[in-house]
This record gives C-alpha cells, sequence and structure tokens, in this order.
C-alpha cells in the first residue's frame, strides 16, 4: 500500500468503526469508476462513511453503505518536475563580422563550344554554337579578370572530321568555323588580356588528327619548312593562330589536363552517364578535386574521406556547354528533315561557365558555377546580358 494508501485508510478508520478492508475497496471502485487512480490521489480533505434505506419493489427495506471522499489531485499545484519555460530574454546586438575582402586570383572555366555550321534553307550559315552565351562568357571573363583562363575541349565541333554519317547541310562548314574560332581566340585574349590561356583538346579537336591519319596518312605532323618546332600544318593551334594569341594548346585527348592549383584539376573527361551522376563516377576514382567538360550537363558533387590528415572533401563539378541545346549540334539524339537540316529536339544540356577563386600557396579554391540561360546570368549580383 502506498502512502496515499495509508492516508485513506487512517482517513476511513477515522470515519466509521466498519470493516477497513470493505471501506477500502469500495472506495477504489468508486476512484476506478470514475476514471481515478489511486496514484493521482494527493491531499484528502474528508472520507464519509454512511448508510441509507430505500424499499425495495416487495416493500422490503435495504441498507446501502455510502462513501464520498475529498480530496486534492497530486497535480494541484503544479507537476514535480520542472515546467518547461520560455527562452531567456537575449538583447540583440549588431552581429560582428569576420569576414573580409581577399585579392586571390582567379579561373575562368569555358566548357564545350562545339563550335560549326550548318547550311540553312536559304543557303546561310547558321551556328551550332549559342552566340548569345558566347556574348555573356566573354563578359564574365572581362569583369572576373582572371589569371588563368581554360577551355576544356570540344570547342570545334568539325562534323566533317567525324566517324559518323555526314548530311549535306553540314558540309564544307569547316573553313567557316575555323575562322570563327580564330575570331573568338582573339576576342578572348582581348577579354582577358593577362590571362594564362589553355585550351584542352577533346575528342572533337582530336577529330582532325584521326581523320588525317585514316585517310591522308602522308600528311600527318606536315610543319612548314624549316620550322620544326611549328605546329602540324593542318593542326586546331595553328590553323586558330594560337601563337598569336598567346594560347596553349594541350593535345592528346583524353591524357591532356591542366592544374589550376595542387587541389584542383581540369579535363576534358571521356565518361558519361544518365541522371546526373557522371560526377560520382570521377569521384569514385579521383583523389583530388576535378572540372570535366564533354557532358554539356551542369553537374556538380562532392564527397568527403578520411584522409592521414583527416577527413578531407573533393568535388567533381561539369560548367555544363556554350553549345545550342536545340539540336543544331549533331547527336545521337537528334535528327534531320529530307534536306538533312537539324529538326528542333531539346537536349538534355545546360550552358554555363565556372569561375575559381584560388590560394596559389595553400591551394585552397572556390568553386563558382555560373548558368547562362537564354543569353542571361547573374553572377555575384549582377546581370549580364547578350550583346
Amino acid at each position: 500500500m502506498s502512502t496515499i494508501g495509508n492516508e485513506v485508510t487512517k482517513a476511513v478508520v477515522d470515519a466509521s468503526t466498519g470493516n477497513k478492508k470493505t471501506v477500502l475497496g469500495k472506495l477504489e471502485q468508486m476512484l476506478n469508476r470514475n476514471g481515478i487512480d489511486v496514484e493521482e490521489v494527493g491531499r484528502i480533505h474528508k472520507v464519509s462513511v454512511y448508510q441509507s434505506i430505500t424499499k425495495n419493489d416487495e416493500g422490503e427495506a435495504e441498507k446501502h453503505d455510502l462513501y464520498g471522499i475529498q480530496f486534492d489531485p497530486i497535480w494541484k499545484d503544479g507537476p514535480e518536475w520542472p515546467v518547461v519555460q520560455p527562452g531567456p530574454a537575449i538583447n540583440i546586438k549588431p552581429l560582428k563580422s569576420s569576414a573580409k575582402n581577399t585579392d586571390w586570383p582567379c579561373a575562368v572555366v569555358l566548357p564545350d563550344i562545339q563550335m560549326g555550321f550548318f547550311k540553312g534553307v536559304t543557303g546561310d550559315l547558321e551556328a551550332t554554337h549559342d552566340e548569345a552565351a558566347l556574348s555573356v562568357a566573354l563578359q564574365i571573363v572581362k569583369i572576373a579578370k582572371p589569371v588563368q583562363v581554360v577551355l576544356v575541349g570540344d570547342n570545334l565541333d568539325l562534323p566533317e572530321f567525324g566517324k559518323y554519317r555526314l548530311s549535306p547541310a553540314y558540309a564544307q562548314t569547316t573553313q567557316a568555323t575555323i575562322d570563327r574560332a580564330t575570331e573568338f581566340c582573339a576576342e578572348l585574349r582581348q577579354a582577358a588580356p593577362d590571362a594564362e590561356i589553355i585550351w584542352l583538346a577533346g575528342n572533337h579537336e582530336e577529330r582532325v588528327p584521326n581523320y588525317i591519319l585514316d585517310n591522308a596518312k602522308a600528311a600527318f605532323g606536315l610543319r612548314r619548312g624549316r620550322m620544326p618546332d611549328s605546329w602540324p600544318v593542318l593542326s586546331v593551334p595553328n590553323l586558330c593562330r594560337f601563337d598569336e594569341f598567346g594560347i596553349q594548346y594541350l593535345s592528346g585527348y583524353p591524357a591532356s589536363y591542366h592544374w589550376i592549383t595542387p587541389r584542383l584539376r581540369v579535363i576534358h573527361g571521356n565518361k558519361v552517364a544518365s541522371n546526373n551522376s557522371t560526377a560520382h563516377k570521377y569521384l569514385a576514382t579521383e583523389k583530388t578535386s576535378v572540372i570535366y567538360g564533354h557532358i554539356h550537363r551542369l553537374e556538380w558533387a562532392e564527397r568527403t574521406r578520411e584522409d592521414y590528415d583527416g577527413a578531407k572533401t573533393i568535388l567533381a563539378a561539369s560548367p555544363g556547354c556554350l553549345a545550342r541545346i536545340d539540336g543544331a549540334v549533331p547527336s545521337t539524339k537528334g535528327g534531320i528533315d529530307l534536306d538533312g537540316r537539324p529538326l528542333h529536339s531539346t537536349e538534355d544540356w545546360q550552358q554555363g561557365v565556372a569561375v575559381v577563386p584560388y590560394h596559389p600557396e595553400s591551394g585552397n579554391f572556390v568553386y563558382e558555377q555560373v548558368p547562362i540561360r537564354n543569353g542571361w546570368a547573374m553572377w555575384r549580383g549582377k546581370e549580364y546580358v547578350a550583346k
């Protein structure tokens, strides 16, 4: 019997000379009947035990034992544990920030341009690259004032040198492509006069030497007379006058790469996975962070692993492309009409560039992905619109 039970017992014995167990049993029944647990009974004020007499249907008198109890519940004065209270009053003061301006240099990464042309209905050349996206990209390069500009490759489409069936609309467009690419090199140098500009070979640039090897092996590697250190005559850097604009060309796809910092490498890439998971393929094999192209999609994923010095996080990211995404670029998912011109077919591609501020000594960097949509972009609070 609990303390509360003892109090009930004492009160009952004081109030009546009846059988103690009977009285307690009746009281317990009364409490249960009213949904009251005996453990909820606190201070008892009064217990009444009395009798009443009634007549039954036969007119005989019947005696009834009646009981009453007056008590306070144990929670009358509040729970026995602390009640949840409002949080402390706080005087809000202006927040002091430790942020400071940095003078970190930056790199701008330009993904697949797929520069090229096809002949429209009237015979005029229509671009497979997106001139509006290129305009926005050049504006960002100019404002960013990069120390490095890295082109990830596939900047020329070169369908005439490819292994796939070519429709007449794309025939005899290579010279126009070379001319526009040369102009773009000049525009890029104008936007970044002091930057190191690196052009990585992608699988499309490699179409030129592969085509020569397959169809005119004797012309492979030919250079101008008495100039053994010059570029081969039929090579992208020679045709687009890279030396005149101070552009470095890294051939040898897919083996070529460029380090922005000791912690971040740029490649063209040769991995492709659906459902936005190409980044995870690189994270599964790379030991340092990597920016890649080739897939024409905006992707960004990170992974943290335990290293000797503690947790190490690396990223794999694709800045997208600067090509048209409406089917103009020949692809396995595109189609052509009966005249060989591309049909409108929305590709699962996205346009953009990447800006990468970095610390030259520590190798720390920040990856800023800048999407471009319909000739418009927003970067660091400023709008950029195609001119």
